[in-house]
């Protein structure tokens, strides 16, 4: 069985990642990409599915020993976990360096004291766990190979098959190093190159406090901000710039039910806050790489703009169920692809626009396509803005006129009427100016309900929505307005839990709700985030950093967060690590500190 998701450390190269539970144990890795097919995919149903255990060796039939310390070296990604055992005490360094070349991880046993017995447990399956990989030795390396994948594994160690599974058994003493590497390649070209785990490890370490050198933020949560940057990092596909939401599928947002979706692509409306939380933090190398992504993502046709795309900019990603995999703690269907990826969301024109204005103010190289790219999309929204869409939390409900989506509309115009005014851009300066006051009037008369001094969800309304909170900080209408006021003090009663944290928008437990699912979820971390913003803007600091600290707590022991917090099961609940918990965490970092609303 998988352990909880805060129970998993996270390991990348920048093109995959893998998650190690406290016991050793990699349940999860896709190779070569993001979203290729796992070879280890225990996290989404049994050890029958693909593992890789390397720890202290134990009896059969009990369960093996969690560490008892696990940390990153520094600020790296480079993870170290002890375990302290009757004979003595072991230590495992798991990394995947930077790619050149062959993806590799790399599990580095060193012996710290007395004799410890250990144990590495190789359990490959391809296809998601469908496909036992033929293996074999070849020229005292082990592969093992199914279709168009190879997998090699290298070791000192002595190794021997039983079960469909590769075995390792042997003893470390103090001052004892022994490496284990598994490297991908494409089955029909020639073996990768043999391993060198310690360069290797120099070299990722090296990498690591280079890149986290160019952080400017020194402020008072800086451990919180860095870990978080370093997650994005981790989460960035190099080749292209992209960044993906989560590196996993189908961990579920409700223990047991159907809210499980895959989030190993980019979404659109991720832009503008990643920008602004890499340029205020000193990226603008990565900021630049993901605004070259966008451009190239949506070029030839935007007017068809999609919410999310391939992290190389591919438009098509399907939706399937893998119904083999019986899910993480029985929480079904594990879905690959994303069927949201074609719906209408109108939020994403605004939020696009965002990053590029960002980008424009900020002085980033200039891109003339940036410019004629927003005059397109405003071209489109003339025409489209005041139609009803599946909002920015994707129901699978009925379209409807979201209120967050007509206020993003509202900042893509406003945005670009101040390309115009700036000169960099030529367009019809009155008549946006015109279309701007008609988007901004018609949300605060039917978005509006006067009678609670609330906005809705949806125009004629009565629901609340998290999203709701963003309108201060996309300048919609300034903090000290009664009208936003009002809307974060219903959001506080309406929508928090019984500690304090927001939730998306009511759901309706086993009743379909206003997203067209049954089942409730967790706490959205970034709505919460977004709370401590807006107490921050209307001057109830002491409060903002009172909960912003509560949300640190919540962070595993490595310092990362999932997309939920579940407060019935007091867990971490939906995919895991998420960039849209962490993003907002820099964002809100960077406000307080600001602000000069901290402890201490």
């Amino acid at each position: 069985m998988a352990g909880r998701i805060e129970d998993y450390a996270l390991i990348g190269d920048m093109q995959t990642a893998a998650l190690v539970c406290r016991d050793g144990t990699v349940d999860w890795l896709c190779l070569p990409r993001f979203d290729s097919h796992a070879i280890f995919a225990g996290l989404l149903g049994t050890g029958e599915h693909g593992f890789w255990r390397l720890g202290p060796a134990y009896a059969p039939g009990a369960e093996p020993p969690a560490s008892a310390r696990r940390t990153y070296r520094g600020d790296s990604l480079i993870l170290e976990s002890e375990w302290d055992t009757p004979r003595g005490t072991v230590r495992v360094i798991d990394f995947m360096p930077p790619r050149d070349g062959a993806p590799q991880l790399i599990r580095i046993v060193e012996g710290v004291s007395g004799r410890v017995p250990m144990r590495s447990e190789l359990r490959m399956r391809f296809s998601y766990g469908r496909v036992v990989p033929w293996v074999r030795k070849q020229e005292g390396r082990t592969v093992a190979v199914a279709g168009p994948d190879s997998v090699w594994f290298d070791t000192e160690a002595e190794t021997y098959g039983k079960a469909l599974t590769t075995y390792a058994d042997f003893t470390v003493a103090p001052g004892d190093r022994i490496a284990f590497t598994i490297s991908w390649e494409p089955s029909h070209k020639e073996p990768p190159a043999l391993p060198e785990p310690e360069q290797s490890l120099v070299a990722t370490e090296d990498f690591w406090r280079d890149w986290v050198e160019h952080c400017t933020y020194h402020g008072p949560y800086r451990e919180a901000v860095v870990r978080s940057l370093i997650t994005l990092k981790a989460l960035t596909y190099a080749p292209t710039g992209g960044i993906v939401a989560a590196p996993t599928t189908s961990l579920p947002e409700d223990i047991g039910g159907v809210r499980n979706w895959d989030y190993r692509y980019t979404w659109l409306r991720d832009a503008a806050i990643t920008l602004s939380s890499l340029l205020r933090t000193g990226y603008r190398e990565e900021a630049r790489a993901w605004r070259e992504w966008l451009l190239r993502a949506v070029a030839g046709d935007p007017e068809n703009l999609q919410i999310m795309y391939g992290i190389a900019g591919e438009r098509e990603l399907g939706e399937a169920e893998l119904d083999w995999l019986p899910g993480y703690e029985n929480s079904t269907p594990v879905r690959v692809g994303n069927g949201a990826a074609h719906q209408l969301q109108l939020d994403v024109y605004g939020e696009v626009t965002e990053a590029l204005h960002l980008g424009h103010m900020t002085g980033l190289a200039r891109n003339d396509y940036a410019s004629v790219l927003q005059l397109k999309l405003i071209r489109y929204l003339e025409d489209h803005w005041n139609e009803p869409d599946e909002g920015i939390w994707e129901v699978r409900g009925p379209r409807r006129h979201f209120v967050h989506s007509k206020v993003m509309a509202w900042v893509a115009v406003d945005r670009t009427i101040k390309l115009i005014e700036s000169g960099d851009a030529d367009g019809p300066l009155e008549r946006w100016k015109q279309l701007r006051d008609d988007i901004h009037r018609d949300v605060c008369e039917k978005g509006y309900d006067k009678e609670r001094n609330t906005f809705t969800q949806s125009y004629g309304s009565q629901e609340l929505d998290a999203s709701l909170l963003l309108i201060p900080q996309m300048g919609f209408l300034p903090p000290d307005d009664k009208r936003v006021i009002g809307t974060i003090e219903a959001i506080q009663r309406e929508l928090s839990t019984s500690d304090g944290f927001i939730l998306r928008y009511p759901t309706d437990g086993k009743d379909e709700g206003v997203d067209g699912l049954p089942g409730d979820e967790g706490a959205f971390l970034a709505c919460s985030f977004w709370m401590a913003d807006d107490l921050a803007m209307i001057g109830r600091v002491d409060e903002a950093r009172k909960l912003f600290e509560k949300l640190l707590s919540l962070r595993n022991d490595l310092g990362l967060l999932a997309e939920e917090w579940d407060p019935r099961l007091q867990r971490q609940v939906g995919n895991f690590p998420q960039a849209f918990s962490h993003v907002p965490l820099i964002d809100t970092a960077l406000r307080l500190t600001a602000s000069g609303a901290y402890g201490g």
